[in-house]
């Protein structure tokens, strides 16, 4: 969604540099039309240059980088999580959790009780304390991605305001010199 708000922010500003460009163009005319004077200026000054349009529409908004990562690290611990979790995967009856009690290097065994039982629940528990820290770590990267995307709209928000407000002012400018015409 947030992405989708950036894109839609980039067409805006196009559209607000696209209005100002032809507010320019329309001064020219103005000036041209109110005096000879004015035509003579415009005829010799420079004409602004004319924007390329745009190859098929707009161009591709590109979120940040950070917002990407983060997204594509999401989606790969969210593959794992499914494949893993008892209640998203299709139960297989062979594979039960005390089978892999025994996989366990010979360092990690030590640290367990002895008791076969136990052994199976503690490493459980440190299975599912795994699957938490990896969905927080995946939380944290999403919220700092979506921040700083956050950041970047907010930018092009306070950069899209001020040209609003300029164009709004050469509009009122404009609308009293064809009035005064």
């Amino acid at each position: 969604e947030l992405v989708r708000q950036g894109e839609a922010l980039k067409r805006t500003e196009q559209m607000v540099d696209k209005m100002d460009q032809d507010l320019k163009t329309s001064q020219r005319h103005i000036n041209s039309i109110k005096s000879v004077w004015g035509g003579l200026v415009n005829y010799f000054k420079a004409k602004p240059p004319e924007s390329k349009p745009e190859q098929n529409g707009t161009p591709e908004y590109c979120a940040n980088s950070r917002l990407k990562e983060a997204m594509m690290s999401s989606k790969e611990q969210e593959s794992k999580y499914q494949e893993c979790h008892p209640n998203l995967r299709k139960l297989d009856n062979s594979d039960n959790d005390f089978s892999k009690a025994d996989l366990v290097s010979s360092v990690q065994r030590d640290s367990y009780p002895k008791n076969q039982q136990l052994r199976a629940y503690h490493q459980k528990i440190d299975n599912n304390l795994d699957e938490m820290s990896s969905g927080l770590s995946r939380l944290k990267n999403l919220a700092l991605g979506l921040q700083t995307e956050i950041d970047k709209q907010d930018d092009t928000l306070d950069r899209l305001t001020k040209k609003v407000e300029a164009l709004d002012v050469n509009i009122k400018s404009t609308d009293k010199k064809v009035r005064q015409l």
